[in-house]
């Protein structure tokens, strides 16, 4: 099956990438729980602008493959980053996540390296 044509790498780094965006979006919906208990409560624009980033991450789920994907989803690491103003809680979630982003991206530009240098196993022999 996989021996007839050569298996691409970065075909696999979506599905990655898919599935940390939806753990991302779990995590952020299991937040408002904690917001609403922090503080005075969770205020109406606070839970809108929760769900809004929620519904964003998830939506991004099926532009991955476009070329402009990851970047649109390294965006959105950032806006979670600057929520940190609205809530707090959420921009903790936005430091953790964009360092596993970071850390994605960059696995992801080492295995392209390697594979233009022609030293993945696949290549060899």
């Amino acid at each position: 099956m996989s021996g007839d044509r050569p298996v691409d790498p970065m075909r696999s780094f979506t599905g990655v990438a898919a599935g940390t965006l939806l753990l991302e979006v779990i995590v952020v919906l299991l937040s408002m729980p904690v917001v609403a208990n922090l503080g005075s409560g969770l205020a109406t624009w606070q839970g809108v602008l929760v769900g809004t980033l929620a519904l964003a991450l998830l939506l991004t789920c099926a532009v991955l493959r476009k070329p402009w994907g990851l970047g649109l989803a390294a965006g959105l690491q950032v806006v979670m980053i600057a929520c940190w103003v609205a809530l707090p809680a959420l921009g903790v979630l936005g430091l953790v996540f964009g360092l596993v982003w970071a850390i994605l991206l960059w696995m992801r530009w080492d295995v392209a390296r390697r594979m233009a240098e022609g030293r993945l196993p696949d290549q060899q022999g």
